[in-house]
């Protein structure tokens, strides 16, 4: 696996922005056009895939489908970043036929979420790319985005510098368990799409990783047992450090049943860690949120209860 980082250009405005659905449809196509418009006011103009509102089921169009707009978008030498409308599920089906050459050839600013992570830790398996585990366009770019998570989103995108300390929104509280700091590059997304993608050709390293998870609409002993698949796997004797996001909606199927609750699961499993682990960092499936820059090193600090991004995501 590639340990030599590929960063993108930053972002500029007149820049070409390709949008794609690699995952489910967008639940309306007034959601694509509104996010069109969006960016369009930011002064960025847009070229939107072909079949994005295409429906194969769950999926949005077929495989050949999904691909053809993926690749395209990353063959484009005129487009310098991909943004996805939303996530879903079909993303993994993809990976084996990427055009990963062309994505090296060209590198171009990638974001996402939630399915959207198959894609960003296989490129960043393949190729090295750093991307941004950020908001989505028929999910939050399409209504009125927050000013907390649209400033600090654009920021990243446009300026080269060190990203540095990534501060929940006001109020929301973050929490160090364990002593002392620990650095190494941010690796993760959404808890599902990481574990089904562990042990697979599409996989990064995680050795001397801070590992960040989240999730939606899993059941505890779901959660549980994924968590238990990156232990027996040897993943948490890799990683310099956890970073838990929240787990929206992660209720039991049936609450008249025994059972345990996430907060019990995730408070079991920090327990069990013996490096640094800050809890409560909001990003992925919460709003407002904040964006994680996937493949950049940072630092975890049990002190300050903080993690700080040692560089910028463009260049």
């Amino acid at each position: 696996m590639r340990t030599t980082v590929l960063k993108p250009k930053r972002l500029r405005q007149g820049d070409l922005i390709r949008l794609i659905a690699p995952a489910s449809t967008p639940a309306s196509s007034n959601r694509i056009e509104q996010g069109v418009q969006y960016l369009e006011r930011l002064g960025y103009r847009v070229k939107v895939g072909k079949h994005v509102t295409k429906q194969h089921g769950y999926l949005a169009g077929t495989d050949e489908e999904r691909l053809e707009d993926l690749n395209d978008a990353i063959r484009d030498r005129e487009a310098r970043a991909i943004f996805a409308l939303r996530g879903g599920y079909g993303t993994p089906r993809l990976l084996p036929s990427i055009d990963y050459a062309a994505v090296r050839k060209d590198p171009k600013i990638i974001v996402g979420y939630s399915d959207i992570t198959a894609l960003q830790l296989a490129l960043y398996a393949r190729t090295g790319l750093a991307s941004i585990s950020g908001p989505m366009v028929a999910v939050e770019m399409w209504n009125t985005m927050d000013a907390f998570t649209e400033e600090q989103f654009w920021r990243q995108l446009t300026s080269p510098k060190k990203i540095g300390v990534l501060s929940n929104p006001p109020g929301m509280t973050v929490h160090a368990h364990g002593k002392g700091n620990a650095t190494g590059r941010l690796i993760g997304g959404n808890l599902a799409l990481v574990t089904s993608n562990l042990s697979t050709p599409y996989s990064p390293s995680y050795k001397d990783a801070l590992l960040f998870l989240e999730d939606i609409d899993e059941a505890p002993h779901r959660i549980d047992r994924m968590l238990v698949q990156f232990r027996n796997a040897g993943m948490l004797d890799l990683v310099n450090g956890v970073i838990l996001g929240t787990f929206v909606d992660c209720v039991p199927q049936d609450p008249s049943t025994p059972h345990l609750t996430t907060q019990q699961v995730l408070d079991e499993f920090v327990e069990s860690l013996k490096i640094p682990v800050l809890t409560g960092l909001q990003f992925g499936h919460t709003s407002p949120k904040l964006t994680i820059p996937i493949g950049l090193t940072a630092k975890i600090s049990s002190a300050r209860e903080a993690v700080e991004v040692l560089e910028g995501a463009v260049v």
